[in-house]
């Protein structure tokens, strides 16, 4: 039996300055030919990205013919106010949004919510969805949430948000397949049915990656640690076909255990995720050239 190419889905993040805004247009550029199933649009943390947000996401749907799913945070801000940023993307078109509670604000300690607003991530899927018009797709952690007691207690809030309206979760990123399997099992067997796609990330900076895990509670083998250590010993290059190795070799194993979909955390670098992609059959199915 030939293997089915898995769907992919990709992650921008909006950007904030001329520079960064060409790396993202050439991130677009060069991964849109790879025909996504969609692509994400982040906000900042403490809703700090709103504007931007809306501009790339926006933009990408207009010169990239791309299905985009902006994200939305409940962070400081009334719930007419958020309401009136969904009626903005309906507006130009955009039908998805990723809703998420968000982080605290620079110098909080913990997430508020403002008065007048969203409690929690739950009640602003319950007021994406009332509207009828949204896909709505929302956060999952297979490892649990810093803020989290346990995964048991991620996986009943995740069936609250699929209960909502969500129609389907993208993970946070993991190291190892089993993890993802174990949440999956999990997810099943308290009833969600809805898809829960892996995130995926290609590890562009070694330090940054160790970073970002210690900061969203992922775990990091020793084996990762010691492989890194060694590659750094042979250059950028040998770091750079560890990276790609490692997240084939995770990306395979995700598939062979049944995942039809991948979404890839791009950190608005185009060349990694190319090069998995290509190791994994998905190429470009055609030229694209973006609509003036």
């Amino acid at each position: 039996m030939t293997r089915k190419d898995p769907k992919i889905s990709f992650e921008f993040f909006p950007p904030k300055t001329l520079d960064a805004s060409f790396r993202l247009w050439e991130t677009a550029r060069a991964l849109a030919p790879l025909s996504p199933e969609f692509v994400s649009v982040t906000y900042g943390a403490g809703g700090t990205t709103r504007k931007l947000t809306h501009e790339a996401v926006t933009t990408i749907n207009r010169q990239f013919g791309l299905e985009v799913a902006a994200h939305l945070t409940c962070v400081e801000a009334t719930r007419e106010e958020t309401m009136a940023i969904v009626q903005d993307y309906a507006d130009a078109g955009i039908r998805e949004i990723v809703a998420l509670r968000g982080d605290a604000p620079k110098g909080a300690d913990k997430f508020t919510a403002h008065q007048d607003g969203f409690a929690n991530s739950v009640d602003l899927i319950e007021a994406i969805a009332a509207r009828g018009d949204m896909n709505i797709r929302v956060g999952a952690y297979p490892e649990p949430h810093p803020e989290s007691a346990d995964t048991d207690t991620d996986v009943a809030w995740l069936k609250r948000k699929i209960e909502a309206g969500a129609t389907s979760a993208i993970t946070q990123f993991f190291f190892d397949a089993d993890t993802f399997f174990r949440f999956r099992d999990k997810c099943v067997a308290a009833g969600i049915n809805a898809p829960i796609i892996p995130g995926i990330l290609p590890i562009q900076s070694w330090a940054g990656t160790k970073r970002f895990a210690a900061m969203c509670n992922t775990s990091v083998p020793d084996w990762a640690h010691e492989a890194f250590d060694l590659a750094a010993l042979d250059g950028t290059e040998a770091q750079r076909e560890l990276s790609t190795g490692i997240c084939v070799d995770l990306c395979e194993k995700l598939i062979a255990g049944g995942v039809d979909r991948l979404h890839f955390y791009t950190l608005n670098r185009p060349d990694l995720t190319r090069d998995v992609c290509a190791a994994l059959g998905v190429r470009p199915k055609a030229t694209l050239e973006a609509v003036a």
